[in-house]
């Protein structure tokens, strides 16, 4: 199962084979769970994003438009609980006792979300690891809601739609080819 997480990208196809217009519910809870937890910064986001972009440029059952819609819906929503989830426990981690998380961390992470936290929001979306990270980072430096909702929703858009259109450019442009060779 995990071999499987880990490289969803190349499951895709027997995915889509063996569980049809499920593969919908399956990509957004990966989404999800990717942009929504920071735990979860090992799943495979750009890739699988680029992956599902070309299955849609090859297959009739996975239409790029609803899948687009999906997943924006997926990164926005991962965003926001993973934002409101910094909220609740960040500053918990932030204590006098703790050896690592010290109260001038938070003081020095919530100056930087004051003067730097739009751009980062935005530009974290294309960085894997730092994706899963910086909404719990802004949640618990109690970056602007307001301005967090923004860069997130825009942020959702541009990752989504770059990589999606890039999957499935380049999955027509190898069945292009294909085609020319048989």
């Amino acid at each position: 199962m995990m071999e499987i997480l880990l490289h969803l990208e190349q499951w895709l196809p027997m995915l889509l084979e063996q569980y049809g217009v499920w593969i919908y519910a399956i990509l957004f809870l990966v989404i999800l769970a990717e942009t929504g937890s920071v735990f979860m910064f090992f799943l495979p986001g750009d890739s699988l994003l680029i992956a599902v972009g070309a299955l849609c440029s090859t297959s009739s059952d996975v239409h790029l438009q609803y899948m687009g819609m999906l997943l924006f819906i997926a990164a926005t929503l991962g965003y926001t609980i993973n934002y409101y989830t910094g909220q609740v426990l960040g500053l918990k981690y932030f204590n006098q006792h703790s050896r690592f998380f010290k109260p001038q961390y938070i003081q020095k992470t919530n100056h930087y979300f004051v003067k730097h936290g739009a751009l980062t929001i935005l530009i974290a979306r294309f960085v894997p690891f730092v994706r899963s990270f910086a909404p719990f980072a802004a949640g618990s430096a109690r970056m602007n809601p307001a301005q967090f909702m923004l860069y997130n929703v825009l942020g959702s858009a541009l990752w989504i739609g770059v990589l999606l259109s890039i999957g499935y450019g380049l999955g027509n442009i190898v069945g292009f080819f294909k085609d020319l060779l048989i």
